[in-house]
């Protein structure tokens, strides 16, 4: 029998996990609400390879401050996350937003409280059954920051994307985000990549000036 190829209708971006503390906040008519957006594995955790356990978890240097700092000029906080282990069946998705709200609970402990996490569970050719699909969701796609911006009232050109690939910058981009930061970290095969236009290196989260939030 061939193999099933990838679903030919895109489903819909994923329900996020919104903090108790952010439901209320909707958008409303008022004033549109700043974010900085943050890709998870690499940008807020060291990427250690389909993390979701807290055992496995090591935060990156500088995130608690950058999200003080943000949240502080009254920014949202919000997670837009690739999360193709799901769909590739390395854990569930019940997993996955268990071990978000523990991400979730850590921040708040910080003083940085997390509005959301989007995600994407799916992939286009190593995803199980419904999971295999092209969508508009997985990241260069714009679906997940689109859905927040909809949902939360955000002023895309005022926000900030931090993310740690060429796709997270072409999401940014296609979303209207107004400022891209590509954190390169310690991997030097990062510096040699060619950016999309408007977006800016970061070799390290402490080297992001607060005035730029």
């Amino acid at each position: 029998m061939a193999e099933k190829g990838p679903t030919e209708h895109p489903p819909a971006v994923a329900d996020p996990l919104v903090d108790p503390a952010f439901e209320s906040v909707r958008a409303d008519g008022a004033a549109p609400r700043r974010a900085l957006f943050l890709d998870r594995d690499g940008v807020i955790n060291v990427d250690h390879g389909y993390v979701h356990r807290p055992e496995d978890t090591q935060f990156v240097d500088g995130i608690f401050d950058v999200c003080r700092a943000a949240a502080g000029k009254g920014c949202l906080l919000v997670v837009v996350t690739n999360q193709a282990g799901i769909g590739r069946g390395y854990y569930s998705r019940e997993a996955f937003l268990d071990y978000m709200a523990w991400m979730h609970s850590q921040f708040r402990i910080e003083g940085a409280p997390l509005a959301a996490t989007y995600y994407c569970p799916h992939h286009p050719t190593e995803g199980m059954g419904d999971y295999r699909v092209v969508c508009t969701c997985r990241k260069p796609q714009p679906g997940m920051l689109l859905a927040a911006e909809g949902r939360f009232g955000i002023d895309m050109a005022g926000s900030v994307l931090i993310g740690d690939t060429v796709n997270d910058m072409l999401a940014g981009a296609a979303a209207g985000v107004g400022q891209r930061w590509l954190l390169e970290g310690h991997d030097q095969r990062k510096s040699q990549q060619e950016l999309p236009l408007g977006a800016v290196r970061l070799r390290v989260l402490a080297d992001l000036a607060t005035d730029r939030l």
